[in-house]
């Protein structure tokens, strides 16, 4: 079985990993790229799986000359690849089938479809209603006014904003109902405006006008989502000194928020010309409360950190988590619980109470790393649930995780990168007694 076994050497951790680029600024950009049909210069693209899957998918696009024959792509559990494309090849002439893994089936798209039919696309369902296969025959769409349902997932706008500059005429997008991960879609705003599109933005109405791509070129920052897994490890060792280069707290990542939370995890951040500084300044909270709806690749970790430290929680706005590579809110509360942490789901807010029993019931860190049992956790498929558990081992017990190649979909030198601080041991193919 390809289990994964992770020890802690020490809780003292000095740490200078190479942060992946940004999984999504690089797969926005190379939409824009594909596009324009300008000179687009774009460097430290994501090496992720996912990066990678969209950049051959794009090529196989690019290569296809018969419109006439159904061109099948499988975007497998990339859920911005798919419906990235699902509007891209809505307003490209050709017939196309985008399809994915058992999980992409399960993950609804049918706002957007809805969209992109209203804008004139043609679009047929080959499996379930509201969710992939799907059947897209190419051609010009139109622009106009729109109303999207926004609940479920931001990407669904950024597909939209993305074609927009090459429609016919304006589009005025409306977005209905609580807008889940806003900060994505600014995110996205900004790269249209960096390559010479013009978006406003006015509370829930988006405009953008139809006009050409510039030139231009840009370099992609590192990934602020993959730095909450370090964040996480320098609040659960006793002393740490990890520098993240390529961050800056200007962003236009949404996750750039990482600083503000941890520092109720006693995690200190120190910004410098070419990254950040992480400090553990060992001054932890007794509870915390945070709505993670804007920033929901980060709940995980958190969620984890505040489990580790014995921190009361209350997380709020985590309804979006059903819908990714696994059902995460799900999954998390199975893990955790196995571990024996008291947890409790009531619709999108999960609540915390450290330990089973009492936080005065609960072991002192020395009494953990002198337990030589086993954490073993399922990781579900999903990079970010075992790059989220993997940091549990600082506390002494190894852990054990299925499926670890799963990193490759965001941080494929993850576990490369645990190995190069010195504090962990790590063995592949574990098997237990």
């Amino acid at each position: 079985m390809n289990n994964l076994l992770i020890k802690s050497l020490s809780d003292k951790i000095r740490a200078r990993p190479a942060l992946p680029a940004s999984k999504s600024i690089s797969n926005r950009v190379l939409i824009i790229r594909f596009l324009s049909g300008a000179h687009i210069s774009l460097s430290n693209l994501s090496d992720s799986d996912d990066t990678q899957l969209l950049i051959r998918l794009l090529e196989r696009i690019r290569s296809t000359s018969d419109t006439k024959k159904v061109l099948e792509l499988n975007c497998d559990n990339a859920g911005t690849v798919l419906r990235f494309l699902a509007a891209l090849l809505s307003a490209k002439p050709g017939k196309w089938l985008l399809t994915g893994c058992d999980r992409m089936l399960e993950r609804p798209i049918a706002p957007l479809v809805a969209a992109l039919k209203s804008l004139g696309a043609k679009i047929i369902w080959k499996g379930e209603k509201g969710f992939p296969p799907i059947e897209i025959s190419g051609k010009k769409l139109k622009g106009g006014k729109i109303k999207v349902d926004a609940t479920q997932s931001s990407q669904f706008i950024t597909a939209l904003m993305l074609i927009a500059p090459q429609l016919d005429e304006t589009l005025t997008v409306d977005l209905q109902g609580q807008v889940g991960s806003m900060p994505y879609i600014t995110m996205t705003a900004g790269l249209l405006e960096h390559f010479g599109v013009s978006v406003n933005i006015d509370n829930q109405v988006i405009q953008i006008k139809p006009g050409p791509y510039s030139e231009n070129e840009l370099h992609i920052e590192s990934d602020w989502s993959s730095a909450s897994f370090w964040y996480e490890m320098a609040a659960l060792s006793r002393d740490s000194d990890i520098f993240l280069k390529g961050l800056s707290e200007v962003s236009l990542q949404g996750d750039s928020i990482l600083p503000e939370i941890f520092t109720s995890f006693g995690v200190k951040t120190v910004a410098e010309e070419k990254g950040i500084h992480l400090l553990n300044t060992g001054e932890i909270a007794k509870k915390f409360i945070f709505n993670f709806a804007n920033h929901p690749d980060l709940a995980l970790p958190v969620i984890v950190t505040c489990a580790a430290l014995g921190v009361e929680g209350i997380f709020s706005g985590l309804h979006n988590l059903r819908l990714k590579e696994s059902d995460r809110l799900a999954a998390i509360y199975s893990e955790l619980s196995n571990a024996g942490y008291s947890l409790e789901i009531s619709d999108s807010v999960l609540k915390l109470s450290g330990k089973a029993g009492s936080n005065e019931d609960q072991e002192s860190p020395d009494e953990r790393r002198n337990d030589v049992s086993i954490l073993h956790f399922k990781t579900y498929q999903d990079h970010r649930m075992a790059m989220a558990l993997a940091p549990l081992a600082l506390l002494g017990k190894p852990v054990v995780l299925d499926s670890p190649d799963v990193v490759g979909k965001s941080y494929p030198a993850f576990w490369d990168h645990l190995l190069q601080t010195g504090c962990f041991a790590i063995e592949r193919n574990f098997k237990s007694v």
